[in-house]
């Protein structure tokens, strides 16, 4: 019987997508992360407007950088900037 939660959220899976591919579209993230188009636009505009990326055009494409030097939200990882996660899944 498979386990129905996972470690990650969707935000970090978000996150680590964007990371592999700054590129990547809407829709692309949807698939990947296994949510709707919609979620994927409520999650960033959340990463946004915390900052913890940034949205600019390249023609008609956005294309999204990561400000890995922030730091996790939860107390319990507070400290620790959020490259580290992404780096074990670069």
């Amino acid at each position: 019987m498979a386990a129905e939660w996972t470690f990650l959220t969707n935000h970090a899976h978000v996150l680590i997508h964007l990371h592999n591919n700054s590129e990547a579209r809407v829709r692309d993230l949807a698939v990947v992360v296994g949510i709707t188009e919609r979620s994927v636009m409520n999650i960033l505009a959340d990463l946004e407007e915390s900052g913890y990326v940034s949205r600019s055009r390249s023609g008609r494409r956005n294309v999204y950088s990561i400000n890995s030097t922030l730091k996790f939200r939860h107390a319990a990882e507070a400290g620790q900037p959020v490259e580290k996660l992404l780096e074990i899944f670069h």
